[in-house]
């Protein structure tokens, strides 16, 4: 595939509001993760929530769009300049030859969710002024954003669960490739809702404590919250400190509906098709940032796929630990985390570990380590058996 420029990103989450501040808790090793306080959700859990959301306020041309998601994307899209840098690259190519593919699973479900506990008790009839087009509908995020911007491109929402938004580099890959446009916001948003806390909880997937991947004693998964974004452009004339989309990988093993392949047939090959599409080989590829989700099936079947291809030595790491699992939006958050650590040479440590599991045999990092990083890996592993894995690394 042909290297793409990641131009301009950003990322919003519980380690706060832009890079700075997302560089500033990798570097402090810090999780943004605390005890679980939303809405009316009893559970002994801890999430990933981004505060002040309640104060974010949609354009007024916008506000049929007004939900906990789409305000998550306008928080997003208000940090690093973004707004600015899509706006300059529309002037490059114009309007129409950037598209927009964003990445969630539950979109603005917390609006339905509402709506429903509002509901007529005799009829059964949802609230008057209930909007599903505009607030629940998965494509409700990224056609917010593609008018939030004023771009007249393709637009697509993708929802293939926790490789959401690491799909949508390939798609806009593939468009560009193709020459149907020039550039393209990608990214992913996830809001925190009912749905995905219970339904984890349902599936006995959640840890009572800040999750702890690769840990002999891990238990499950934090939910977190995350809006991230991405510019990406035809690499003509990139710098040497342009970071790079070099290959995408994709696969789907449909072995379970929530359970991963248990020796990760489908990441293995995910991850196989993204080096062959870069042209690299396993040992090009400096720090892994692993799916690493906490579950004792995911972290077994990651550690077995990542081995089998790339042996024990590549030192790899899940920042989970510290976001939580922001579900649809984790391929993008975790890209703009990979992005960051090429451009400042930071190894991020995985968080609130005590006890490597001997079965897990990945030189996994629990300390930040400093090094040049020339290329890194970044793993989503959806429900399904959706598997994504993005190659990223430096101009130079």
């Amino acid at each position: 595939m042909t290297a793409l420029r990641m131009t301009h990103f950003t990322a919003t989450s519980c380690l706060g509001r832009g890079l700075k501040m997302t560089l500033a808790a990798l570097e402090a090793a810090r999780s943004g993760l605390t005890p679980c306080d939303f809405e009316t959700v009893a559970l002994d859990t801890q999430i990933g929530q981004v505060s002040g959301l309640e104060a974010v306020r949609l354009p007024a041309q916008l506000r049929a769009y007004d939900c906990r998601n789409n305000r998550l994307a306008e928080l997003g899209l208000e940090q690093d300049g973004f707004c600015e840098a899509v706006h300059a690259s529309a002037a490059r190519w114009g309007r129409q030859r950037l598209g927009v593919f964003l990445g969630t699973s539950t979109s603005g479900i917390l609006e339905t969710e509402i709506a429903y506990r509002a509901r007529d008790r005799l009829s059964g009839l949802l609230p008057v002024g209930f909007d599903y087009e505009h607030r629940h509908n998965s494509f409700s995020v990224s056609d917010y954003v593609r008018r939030a911007l004023k771009l007249e491109g393709p637009v697509a929402s993708l929802c293939t669960a926790c490789s959401s938004s690491a799909k949508v580099f390939a798609a806009a890959q593939r468009m560009i490739d193709a020459g149907m446009i020039d550039a393209a916001v990608v990214g992913g948003v996830d809001s925190l809702c009912l749905t995905t806390l219970y339904g984890f909880h349902s599936l006995q997937l959640m840890a009572r404590t800040a999750c702890r991947p690769f840990d002999l004693r891990r238990d499950g998964l934090s939910i977190g919250e995350a809006a991230a974004f991405v510019l990406l452009e035809r690499a003509c004339g990139a710098n040497d400190h342009a970071v790079l989309l070099l290959g995408a990988g994709e696969s789907s093993d449909a072995h379970h509906m929530s359970s991963p392949h248990p020796d990760g047939a489908g990441a293995r090959s995910a991850m196989r098709r993204a080096l062959d599409a870069a042209g690299l080989q396993t040992r090009d590829v400096d720090y892994i940032n692993l799916h690493g989700t906490g579950t004792p099936s995911n972290d077994s079947a990651e550690s077995l796929a990542v081995s089998a291809l790339f042996g024990t030595e590549t030192p790899c790491s899940s920042t989970k630990a510290a976001t939580g699992h922001t579900l649809g939006a984790a391929g993008a958050l975790e890209a703009v985390i990979c992005a960051l650590a090429l451009n400042n040479g930071l190894l991020p440590g995985g968080l609130n570990l005590s006890e490597r599991d001997p079965q897990l045999t990945l030189n996994y990092l629990t300390h930040n380590r400093r090094a040049p990083l020339k290329t890194v890996l970044s793993n989503s592993f959806g429900f399904g058996g959706v598997n994504c894995a993005l190659l990223f690394g430096r101009a130079s």
